[in-house]
């Protein structure tokens, strides 16, 4: 017959070997975790959200290919017969809104030139936002004093509010341009 301490040390065997497996379960729980985590955040910072890693992308090296003669407000619609209202960040941060009013439609018609886009580019990063949601330009012709808008896609959401930014209509740009 057993004595009643026979069974107590297979117990303590089984238990003793239970901490480890815990252990170890979560040590790997963690390691999956911490790659998860890493995985998602590389997805998330990655340009177009598409996983690949956050590079200096063809748009960013382009910004140079972006210059265009600096000029004020004042400058803007003298050149390009439109004036800038507003930039500011929209749906949910992945999106850029201008909004821009005409003040000579003869001229305003630069604005969706072929040879000079708009764009917007982000003065911290350089990173230049001229994709247009969805392919979006105004074909109509313009009216004087008619607000009209364009609407950017925000790569990586690098703009945001309180960014300053440099706003590039036709043949000139504007630089320190507040986004709200």
């Amino acid at each position: 017959m057993s004595a009643p301490g026979h069974f107590a040390r297979p117990r303590r065997a089984a238990r003793a070997g239970r901490p480890r497996r815990t252990r170890l379960v979560r040590l790997l729980a963690g390691v999956g975790l911490a790659v998860g985590i890493t995985a998602l955040g590389r997805w998330l910072a990655s340009p177009a959200g598409d996983g690949a890693p956050r590079e200096e992308t063809s748009e960013q090296r382009a910004a140079a290919a972006w210059k265009r003669p600096l000029v004020s407000d004042d400058g803007l619609v003298e050149r390009s017969g439109v004036r800038i209202v507003r930039v500011a960040v929209t749906g949910g941060g992945g999106l850029l809104d201008l909004r821009f009013q005409v003040t000579d439609a003869d001229k305003a018609g630069v604005v969706h030139d072929a040879a000079t886009p708009p764009a917007i580019v982000d003065e911290a990063t350089g990173l230049v936002a001229s994709k247009l949601l969805m392919g979006h330009a105004h074909t109509a012709p313009f009216r004087t004093a008619q607000t009209y808008y364009l609407i950017f896609e925000n790569p990586g959401n690098v703009v945001h509010r309180g960014s300053e930014v440099r706003v590039l209509l036709g043949d000139a740009q504007v630089e320190h341009v507040a986004v709200q």
